[in-house]
């Protein structure tokens, strides 16, 4: 074993368990390129034999990161992972993407149980609060876009999928904001846009004042976004994974949608959002679908982003119980669902 992943002395040893969740979604999702009708994740359990720390990854599927592929990593870092590696460890251990997360959050809530107290408290940040979140509409036909934003009746903030069809993403966002006038919303383009098509819904946008377009497009072709004159926020999602990405490709942006399996773990989370703030940019969550168990140490991250994109769980046929809770737009999570204990 390499000093990178040697246990510290006195150190427990732990047991891996891993299971491959189908996470069947209850409708068809539809985004740029891609139609979803579920969300697998991987389900990793460290157990000491007195606590149990859980993590559920989907990976990053548009990098090939898939639940199987992460099996098949951790099975092969079988030893190092039971030795009783921390945190720090599994950094220098595994690179950033699913396998890493759903281990980091194991590590996270194994931690706060073995010290009687909540990931939050660990993380340094206050007491969770309920958070406002978007709630994402798919790249559906305008009419079904227009039902669905009414039929987020409690919504104070929307999300809207397009797929790089000009002339229908505008019908879209027409048809979004004339069923809702009253929301906060922004735009996912999903990298389905190149410069040349961008002027028509930049201005659609403006008309129907939207806050937000999200990663309009291609990774690798941030530098295109420079010449753009845009009046509102651009963030990035696909262009940057992680906390090499940040640095090398904050400028070119004014949001980054942090996301626990992109960058791998709560822990790098955490550091990008650091960094972010001191980079000048703004500061959003999100995740990849997922269920309860991915949305619960999202929500750490979330007490200090400035945007929150936590409804995933909302598009699983049947979620985890005890599950996050959604009120008048707002995710809470209480301290069952992950986490450990509240603090005394």
């Amino acid at each position: 074993m390499s000093a990178a992943v040697m246990p510290r002395a006195g150190t427990a040893r732990l047991s891996l368990h891993m299971a491959i969740e189908p996470l069947p979604l209850k409708t068809p999702f539809r985004i740029s390129g891609h139609a979803f009708t579920a969300m697998p994740a991987l389900d990793v359990v460290l157990d000491d034999g007195g606590h149990r720390g859980r993590g559920e990854a989907a990976g990053v599927y548009y990098l090939g990161d898939t639940p199987q592929a992460m099996w098949r990593t951790l099975e092969h870092h079988r030893e190092a992972l039971e030795s009783g590696l921390d945190r720090d460890a599994l950094q220098a251990l595994l690179p950033a993407g699913g396998a890493r997360n759903a281990v980091d959050c194991a590590l996270w809530e194994l931690q706060a149980l073995r010290a009687g107290t909540s990931v939050a408290a660990l993380a340094g940040t206050a007491p969770p609060r309920p958070l406002t979140t978007t709630f994402t509409i798919g790249a559906d036909d305008p009419a079904t876009v227009a039902r669905r934003a009414r039929d987020w009746t409690d919504a104070r903030a929307l999300k809207l999928k397009l797929d790089g069809e000009v002339d229908v993403d505008i019908e879209r966002i027409r048809a979004l904001r004339a069923a809702r006038p009253e929301v906060w919303f922004g735009v996912d383009a999903n990298q389905g846009y190149a410069p040349a098509t961008i002027e028509p819904l930049l201005r659609a946008l403006s008309d129907a004042g939207a806050s937000l377009l999200e990663q309009p497009f291609a990774r690798g072709r941030e530098a295109d976004l420079d010449g753009i004159d845009v009046a509102i926020d651009i963030a990035a999602d696909e262009s940057i994974q992680d906390l090499a990405e940040l640095e090398a490709r904050a400028r070119h942006f004014d949001v980054v949608n942090i996301k626990l399996d992109k960058c791998g773990g709560l822990t790098e989370a955490l550091a990008m959002e650091r960094r972010a703030r001191r980079l000048g940019l703004k500061v959003m969550v999100g995740n990849m679908l997922g269920s309860s168990l991915a949305a619960a140490p999202a929500f750490v991250l979330g007490q200090r982003c400035d945007l929150v994109d936590l409804d995933g769980p909302t598009f699983i046929a049947r979620d985890r119980v005890p599950g996050v809770r959604y009120v008048d737009g707002a995710i809470d999570c209480p301290h069952r669902v992950w986490g450990g204990m509240p603090c005394a």
